[in-house]
């Protein structure tokens, strides 16, 4: 471990510097924006300025005009509060805006109006960084810890990417991956979990910076977090650097040298701040204080040096002082990877064209054509098993289709089985199988960032460990990047395990979570299908859920083609054509329950329809002529079922329908004993629909 002290260059800028200037520029940027929004947190950005600064004018390979370039070194700010240090730097560094095709609107990334409307609605800039949303932001952050795991993933994407398009004399990716993180994150589980697997991975191309100002929102930190985080990364397998003054700029650049000359595992920088740096007024800096009120900031532009009065003042040479040195070295480094990848072009030429389709997030021609198809089996096969199938598959076709599971692959059968593509590592970049360890939230964070680096990523896991890996489920939505969330063991099925491992209310949890589509197939062939949408998704992630015990597969010959599920729901199975008496609603290992029910109930002389209904997405996608299609509105009963909660289900079988769904926990019990108990039985589904219809017959 290495610790620069006061006799490593403890002040190396002037008070007339440009670099000082820009800083300063910084600075009083946040402090602007906070106070006229009366919202935010100017502190951090104000410490961290002079570190930023360095990092981006004499480090980071960035080029402002070409902001998505495919090598571009990629910034996190896991300490998202801290949004003005983005936002002033991507002002200062001119960085262009893109659409979302990639093509340049002529507009600044963010302007200086961008900034005076800082937290406002509508605006570029939000108050915690949004991928999409801001050019130059790779990734959304605010919850603390998630831009940690996010960072691991683009460290994983950035080797995965070299083994497979790297080649002698081309190498079109060695980026590395820097963090700004705070005491907040440290805190948060979720980058523990996510920096002891980068440690076991030994990434050396990932860099966190960590600004250790031990002030959090109820005071210092010794309040609850005393521990020594270096020797904690250093256990971790980590390179740990400290740095005692956040203004010492040259003694940072050293630190980032020693970073850049580490290849053998990654590196924590720990930067001692002294947080709202500046503010000449004892105790008038807090952690997360709002607005830091007009007398403090003109004390503190005046110990700047700077027109007290002076709002939002950019000063030209405070740009050029940024974007200069950036166009130059960053422009540089990336015309010559066009022109590399231009060569590259001629003598790879389908590589070329895969790595191109994949950065336009679509899929290689043929991807699907090894689908398997099941036969009809009164038995059948768990959806898990099936899709373990489907999986393997697809793999053979899409190269950069890479995941794992946290510990539980032999259950959710998420493991790559085809040809030796073996397990991701630092003994092997070209292997596809991740090994996330009991991690799920840190799993479903690294998923993230692998997904914002071209990858097409999965993760694997019981649905009731959801509950564990949640923000990165929520926020993969948000940023609309298409993770595939696969869950298994999806309902009281489980059995034996219990009320702990049985979900009930994750169903409702996922089908309401904005732009996610959960995929709940009723047996293999609709699997087949769930996958098939989940890789044709190109801004929405797919949680499919999957069932441990066995499902009987459906005679596609008698009732319809799976391919309905493309549409959410559809007729599985009607007697009455267009005019049935009741509707039985079925989704996952409960599907064919309705189908056997429908069955008797036509033994009975009862016009019975069945509808399928994996996907609640895709059917509110549908227009309202196939909605009523599929459930005529004229036909007021219905039933659905499902080993779950009821809620959510109101929507489709209406005021006078019923629902033989889970209004308790689970217990613990051989699967045909809880079915008896809850009444998931033919005879049961049968009673209430013959209740519902008012026959006793």
């Amino acid at each position: 471990m290495t610790t620069y002290t006061e006799e490593l260059a403890p002040s190396v800028h002037d008070d007339s510097s440009s670099e000082r200037l820009a800083i300063d520029t910084i600075r009083t940027l946040a402090m602007d924006a906070v106070q006229r929004a009366n919202s935010g947190h100017p502190g951090t950005p104000m410490a961290l300025a002079p570190i930023g600064f360095k990092l981006w004018r004499d480090y980071l390979r960035y080029d402002p005009t070409n902001p998505d370039w495919a090598n571009r070194d990629r910034f996190v700010l896991s300490v998202g509060h801290a949004s003005m240090l983005l936002y002033g730097l991507l002002h200062l560094a001119a960085v262009q805006e893109i659409d979302a095709e990639g093509n340049k609107t002529g507009e600044p990334a963010v302007s200086l109006n961008d900034i005076k409307n800082f937290r406002q609605i509508g605006s570029k800039t939000p108050g915690h960084p949004e991928y999409r949303i801001t050019t130059g932001v790779e990734t959304t952050t605010g919850p603390l810890g998630q831009g940690c795991g996010n960072s691991v993933g683009m460290a994983i994407a950035a080797q995965a990417l070299a083994s497979r398009f790297n080649r002698p004399g081309f190498d079109l990716f060695d980026f590395d991956v820097y963090v700004f993180c705070s005491d907040g994150d440290m805190m948060e589980g979720v980058a523990q979990e996510a920096a002891s697997l980068a440690g076991q991975l030994a990434l050396p191309n990932l860099c966190w910076i960590y600004d250790d100002n031990h002030v959090t929102i109820e005071g210092k930190t010794m309040l609850a977090f005393s521990e020594d985080v270096g020797k904690k990364f250093e256990a971790y397998g980590w390179q740990v650097i400290h740095l005692n003054d956040a203004n010492d700029t040259q003694a940072f650049g050293e630190a980032i040298e020693r970073f850049k000359a580490t290849d053998e595992k990654p590196t924590m920088i720990i930067v001692h701040s002294i947080i709202g740096y500046g503010s000449p007024i004892e105790g008038t800096s807090k952690a997360h204080s709002d607005a830091m009120g007009e007398d403090v900031i003109r004390a503190t532009k005046k110990a700047y040096g700077w027109p007290e009065d002076a709002q939002f003042r950019v000063p030209e040479e405070a740009m050029r002082a940024l974007a200069k040195p950036m166009r130059e070295r960053g422009g540089k480094s990336r015309q010559n990877w066009d022109a590399m990848f231009a060569r590259y072009r001629e003598q790879y030429a389908e590589l070329a064209e895969e790595l191109e389709r994949a950065r336009r997030g679509e899929l290689p021609d043929g991807w699907d054509e090894d689908l398997p198809s099941f036969d009809p089996d009164e038995k059948g096969i768990a959806s898990r098993e099936a899709s373990g199938k489907v999986l393997n598959a697809i793999a053979p076709h899409v190269s950069l289709l890479m995941g794992g599971a946290a510990d539980l692959s032999p259950s959710t059968k998420t493991n790559l089985k085809y040809a030796d593509v073996g397990a991701f590592g630092s003994g092997n970049l070209a292997g596809r199988n991740m090994h996330f360890g009991v991690r799920e939230h840190a799993m479903g964070a690294i998923a993230n960032g692998m997904a914002l680096s071209y990858m097409r990523s999965y993760t694997g896991t019981f649905l009731v460990f959801l509950d564990y890996m949640r923000p990165p489920v929520r926020l993969a939505a948000i940023m609309e990047v298409p993770v595939i969330f696969v869950y298994t063991h999806d309902s009281i099925g489980v059995g034996e395990d219990g009320p702990t491992h049985q979900p009930i209310e994750h169903f409702a949890l996922l089908r309401s979570t904005p732009g996610l589509d959960m995929i709940r197939p009723g047996d293999a062939n609709e699997t087949v299908e769930a996958w098939r949408v989940a890789l044709s998704h190109t801004h929405e992630p797919t949680a499919l859920i999957f069932s441990r015990q066995a499902i009987p597969t459906i005679d596609r010959s008698k009732y319809a083609d799976a391919s309905g599920l493309t549409k959410g729901a559809y007729v599985l199975a009607s007697e009455g054509d267009d005019n049935p008496e009741i509707i039985l609603i079925g989704t996952g290992s409960e599907m064919p329950l309705a189908v056997a029910a429908h069955e008797e109930l036509v033994a009975r002389g009862i016009k019975s329809r069945v509808v399928s209904m994996p996907s609640f997405y895709l059917f509110e996608k549908q227009d309202q002529a196939y909605k009523d299609s599929v459930f005529p509105p004229s036909v007021t009963a219905r039933l659905a079922v499902e080993q779950g909660g009821e809620f959510g289900w109101d929507r489709y079988v209406g005021p006078e329908g019923k629902t033989i769904t889970m209004s308790t926990f689970g217990a613990s019990a051989p699967l045909k004993k809880l079915q008896e108990k809850f009444g998931f039985t033919v005879d049961h589904v049968v009673e209430v629909a013959c209740n519902l219809l008012k026959r006793g017959d």
